[in-house]
């Protein structure tokens, strides 16, 4: 693999080696560069074989090859250098701000016409995509200075959206801001879950879990929540309104008070004929006319692990099939007191 590296006196090729020691991104200088361009800029020249060990001089183009012997190289000066690389960053930067002043005038009419005929919900905002729901909630973390409150749904989150998470939430903690999490009693046995709370909970984050509760919920100061605007999240709902999110912060505090501590362990109480706590929830579900799909989003399990769970259940009461199993909770009496 080759790099081209332009220079001031045209186009010079080195390998790319990969060496240790260069792992920094494009555009830095480390620092075994730095003491050879300090060396070149002395004495003149370097020899291209002490180059070739740091491609970042060639990324830059801080050598040129010698006209007079090529086994050497010469230095560029550093104003002439700094200049080069700075102009296509100012070109861009320019074409930015032309094309942001492009924007600005071609939706500034209609400004007026929206904030006058708008028929949308104030304080409602649809957010479509990731990478929109992403950004916003990105946004609105970093003026962050109060509280954050989560829920959690599900067993746990993958390893990737816990490191994003990380990154969110570290930020947070250094401004002292008080942050409360609820999960669902199954992300207790999920890696990533226990290692996110791991690193997290000692330094202010409050974690409590429950066997059931609502879907994912964000809280920010108070002042903006967001909340899923479909099933699969691809689109959800930024909300400022003061009384929907009040109405949310005293769902959320609902929930807080009968979530279980992190550090405490949950008990579903004694198994009853080989039935156990999980089994009885699931269960109480089934009675209600719930389907497997909604049961194991109800619980925070997926679908074939909540249906093992049913086929154990049916097997414990001696049912040959649903309708049956239905019939044999109600005489089992094993939700009695749910």
């Amino acid at each position: 693999m080759f790099l081209y590296c332009k220079s001031l006196r045209g186009v010079h090729m080195t390998p790319h080696h990969g060496e240790v020691g260069h792992s920094h991104t494009v555009g830095e200088l480390c620092e075994a560069g730095k003491s050879l361009y300090i060396t070149a800029l002395r004495t003149g020249r370097i020899a291209r074989s002490e180059a070739e060990a740091t491609p970042c001089l060639f990324d830059l183009a801080l050598l040129y090859p010698d006209p007079d012997d090529s086994q050497w190289l010469r230095p560029v000066a550093p104003t002439a250098a700094l200049s080069q690389l700075i102009h296509p960053i100012e070109r861009e930067i320019q074409e930015r701000r032309r094309r942001a002043l492009a924007l600005t005038d071609a939706l500034e009419p209609f400004m007026a016409f929206t904030a006058q005929n708008s028929t949308a919900p104030q304080g409602i905002t649809v957010l479509e995509g990731r990478n929109r729901i992403n950004a916003i909630l990105d946004q609105v973390l970093m003026d962050c200075s109060e509280e954050l409150l989560t829920v959690q749904p599900g067993s746990g989150r993958q390893p990737h959206v816990v490191q994003k998470a990380l990154r969110r939430v570290n930020p947070l903690l250094e401004r002292g801001v008080r942050m409360r999490t609820l999960y669902q009693h199954t992300a207790r046995h999920h890696p990533a879950t226990l290692a996110y709370v791991e690193l997290v909970g000692p330094s202010g984050v409050e974690v409590r879990t429950l066997e059931e509760i609502i879907d994912r919920l964000i809280i920010v100061d108070r002042k903006v929540a967001f909340i899923p605007a479909s099933s699969d999240r691809l689109s959800a709902l930024e909300l400022r309104h003061k009384g929907i999110v009040e109405y949310l912060v005293g769902v959320f505090e609902q929930f807080w008070l009968h979530g279980l501590p992190w550090e405490e362990p949950v008990s579903y109480g004694p198994d009853l004929n080989g039935i156990t706590g999980v089994q009885r929830s699931i269960a109480k579900l089934l009675v209600e006319g719930h389907v497997d799909e909604a049961i194991a989003r109800r619980l925070g399990m997926n679908v074939r692990t909540c249906r093992a769970h049913i086929a154990k259940l049916g097997s414990s009461l001696g049912s040959g099939s649903r309708t049956q199993l239905g019939y044999l909770i109600a005489q089992s009496k094993i939700l009695e007191g749910e």
